[in-house]
């Protein structure tokens, strides 16, 4: 069966990262949740897409905040705003979500100013009040980064897992897109599945912190000895639609032919899970022959889209609009 991850909680309908936009997913269905995990100031795992926060929140409303705004630069790219390393949680509990993107998601915004920004452990005892198993994929963002400037993302990962009972638990995925991470949290035995990100060009930024150049590409990765090696370390890949559904037509809603990846197909002839990111039925987010209408903002032809993603094989797949999922995972014969 296809997994249906909520993707930063139901975010095609709240503001992402919220106390409800993970509510309402679990409402609708969703098996899964995904949180980012950024640090602060003082040690605490936030839920953030970025340590930048300026299109997710109300930072730049609060001018006792104005003297933070600088500028960085994260795995080789400078960005200029506010970023959560800078505060401390007080600090940070006081600033108020909002829709990252507010023109393609009007009625997402709102919503903004409505809700604060949360912690890991927030969101853990959202899970363990749900009224059925949902499980954590935690995706720890710029680890070596953050290593660097000294915040051990697998060791606060783990020592917050354990302090709320989560450490080892069957609900528990860590994934990221630099691997050295996900080795620190094996050799710490903190449990859970391992899946390994992977963009569709470039490298990870440990890879080339650690190897510059020489850095092997994500594509590289993804070459049969590759999968095969991983496969004796984590327990799946996560990839892009692109990459996913790279050579493969949409199919018609009521063809029951199964949709051949090529990435599926290796990968689990590895013995690698395979999970995608991210669906989304906005126009902008579709395949060309898919979208509908000149509006960026309207629905496409979604539905085609979703169960083409779900006939691939997939152990997996992120949405933004978890009930839009879920209604293509039983139209391709899966349970509702």
């Amino acid at each position: 069966m296809t997994l249906v991850i909520a993707h930063r909680g139901a975010s095609g309908y709240r503001p992402e990262h919220s106390r409800s936009a993970y509510e309402l997913a679990i409402e609708l269905g969703a098996d899964a949740i995904e949180p980012d995990l950024v640090p602060t100031k003082d040690g605490v795992l936030v839920l953030r897409h970025e340590n930048e926060v300026s299109g997710t929140t109300d930072v730049a409303d609060h001018p006792e905040f104005r003297h933070l705004r600088t500028t960085k630069t994260v795995d080789g790219q400078q960005v200029t705003g506010w970023f959560t390393e800078d505060f401390t949680w007080a600090q940070l509990r006081t600033l108020r979500t909002r829709e990252r993107l507010p023109a393609l998601r009007p009625g997402s915004a709102e919503h903004d100013g409505e809700e604060p920004v949360l912690r890991l452990e927030d969101l853990l005892a959202i899970l363990d009040a749900a009224p059925r198993p949902v499980g954590l994929v935690a995706e720890v963002k710029h680890a070596d980064f953050f290593g660097r400037v000294g915040f051990p993302m697998g060791q606060l990962l783990d020592a917050a897992l354990a302090e709320h009972g989560w450490r080892g638990d069957e609900r528990l995925t860590v994934e990221s897109f630099e691997k050295g991470v996900l080795r620190d949290l094996r050799e710490r035995g903190t449990g859970g599945r391992l899946v390994y990100l992977q963009e569709a060009r470039g490298s990870a930024a440990d890879e080339v912190a650690s190897h510059g150049a020489l850095a092997p590409t994500y594509a590289a990765e993804r070459s049969d000895d590759a999968l095969a090696a991983f496969a004796t370390e984590f327990h799946g890949i996560s990839v892009d639609l692109g990459t996913l559904m790279a050579g493969v037509d949409s199919v018609a809603l009521d063809d029951p032919t199964p949709v051949r990846s090529a990435i599926v197909d290796r990968a689990h002839d590895a013995g690698l899970a395979v999970y995608a990111w991210t669906l989304r039925p906005e126009n902008r987010f579709l395949p060309g022959p898919l979208r509908r209408g000149g509006d960026l903002a309207a629905f496409g032809d979604w539905e085609r889209w979703y169960t083409s993603v779900v006939r691939t094989g997939l152990d997996g797949v992120f949405a933004d609009h978890t009930d839009l999922a879920v209604l293509a995972r039983s139209a391709v014969g899966g349970p509702a």
